[in-house]
């Protein structure tokens, strides 16, 4: 009799996301069991109890998800648990805090498509501002498109040295080349627009950043990306469903286009889902993070 499925969810938050509980069941885990408030020196013990439990044949249909908000700690938990293995003794370990390696990973990849579609061009060819630089899928956002080519500009809007700061610290983690900006007025946006070939907005739902009058100031933006659902939007004139769709008001700049939040939710979903199942259908274990993720979303799209 083949062995049950089992997911160990190990989040540092005080409860885990319902929204990865919900997914995991989907992809087809048949137990599913949620640990909160772990530490990160807790993580090599109970990669070893979840490992050593089950047998080679087991180890095969037994994953640990790590959640939580912070993507250093998730990198780091992430690096613990794969030391704590013993061959044959080995788990798949996936990490996506706060659902941000996948929605980065979707939003870039999304980007990335319309980019080379309608202007013919890479990553590597851009520059690439990401307003709302300092939150998580913000700064999984900056690390993808920074090590995928672009010159790439994390946006605080209140402050530099906390945009600069953290450019700095994901530069040292992972060799990207991440710089700062900060954008508190309009006219502020509008300096750093003149400059951008990309827009990915990762700002807070509800939040707009970009009116309709500092996009009409724009005479260079390609694309522009949204992840924020809720109005209002984060870009205006982009629709929830947007996939290449003529942005509205950067009536000065030839051809661009946006991604409206629905379209990348929809790559995001398609990609935790195949992530959770590459974990039930693999032979050998596999460590997935964020550059796993961005390869997976650009075979989606």
């Amino acid at each position: 009799m083949e062995k049950r499925s089992i997911l160990h969810m190990l989040d540092p938050m005080p409860n885990n996301s319902p929204f990865d509980v919900n997914m995991a069941l989907d992809a087809g885990f048949d137990v599913l069991m949620p640990y909160s408030n772990v530490k990160l020196d807790s993580v090599y013990g109970l990669t070893q109890d979840a490992i050593f439990s089950r047998g080679p044949a087991g180890v095969k249909r037994t994953g640990l998800f790590i959640g939580g908000r912070d993507l250093g700690l998730a990198m780091d938990m992430l690096n613990t648990s794969r030391q704590a293995m013993v061959p044959p003794f080995e788990i798949s370990v996936f990490a996506d805090p706060s659902g941000a390696f996948t929605t980065a990973a979707a939003l870039v990849a999304c980007v990335e498509k319309e980019l080379h579609k309608h202007h013919g061009k890479t990553l590597k060819d851009c520059t690439a501002l990401v307003f709302g630089g300092t939150g998580p899928v913000g700064i999984a956002t900056g690390v993808i498109a920074s090590l995928a080519g672009a010159q790439t500009a994390l946006v605080d809007h209140l402050s530099i040295d906390t945009a600069a700061d953290v450019a700095k610290a994901y530069n040292r983690r992972f060799a990207a080349t991440l710089t700062g900006a900060c954008a508190r007025s309009e006219a502020e946006k509008i300096q750093l627009l003149n400059s951008a070939d990309i827009v990915f907005c990762t700002a807070k739902a509800g939040i707009q950043v970009l009116s309709a009058a500092a996009l009409k100031e724009t005479t260079r933006l390609k694309v522009a990306g949204d992840v924020n659902a809720v109005p209002p939007l984060g870009i205006e004139g982009i629709k929830l469903n947007d996939s290449g769709a003529a942005l509205l008001h950067a009536v000065n700049a030839p051809g661009a286009v946006g991604v409206g939040a629905l379209a990348v939710g929809n790559v995001k979903y398609q990609l935790q889902h195949a992530m959770l199942r590459l974990m039930l259908e693999t032979e050998q274990p596999l460590y997935l993070d964020f550059r796993a993720a961005f390869a997976k979303a650009r075979g989606i799209v």
